[in-house]
């Protein structure tokens, strides 16, 4: 290697600017496209393959799918003819090949869950337990807390 040769300065060559990358809002659309393509095709799969394969990619008149096992993608693959139909009918035919790639499933984002309010009789110790404390500050965030109850009298 020559003294004057930075390996970290030519893998870098290949790198481009954001400027030159694709807009965020046609990533957007694309991951949104995607997305609906992707339910569409496992509506035709029994529920047990939808649950372990996802519609990873459409490029070049093929489609991707990820399975998270060897054996989920060789299930997928006896749909190969109907997946490619539908996804023909859905993109206007221009899907020609099918490919399964066996790879850990994109995790989902379970939905945020709605916080369960405070009781009535949490409420009631809530303010016991203020009237009891010598801390104005924290008395007050007791009462605070105290006052926000489901159905709270006070």
């Amino acid at each position: 290697m020559s003294p004057n040769r930075n390996p970290l300065h030519e893998s870098a060559k290949g790198l481009k600017p954001v400027a030159d990358c694709i807009a965020l809002g046609a990533l957007a659309d694309r991951a949104r496209a995607l997305d609906a393509l992707d339910e569409r095709l496992r509506h035709l799969l029994p529920a047990a393959v939808a649950r372990e394969t996802r519609l990873a990619d459409v490029r070049n008149g093929r489609i991707v799918f990820l399975a998270s096992s060897p054996t989920w993608a060789s299930r997928i693959r006896l749909y190969q003819a109907a997946l490619l139909a539908e996804a023909r009918a859905a993109l206007g035919g221009a899907v020609e090949r099918f490919a399964v790639k066996v790879a850990p499933l994109p995790t989902v984002p379970p939905e945020p869950t709605k916080p369960k309010p405070l009781s009535a009789a949490t409420a009631r110790h809530l303010r016991a337990t203020a009237k009891a404390l010598s801390d104005p500050e924290l008395r007050a965030l007791y009462l605070h807390l105290a006052s926000i109850a489901a159905d709270d009298p006070e």
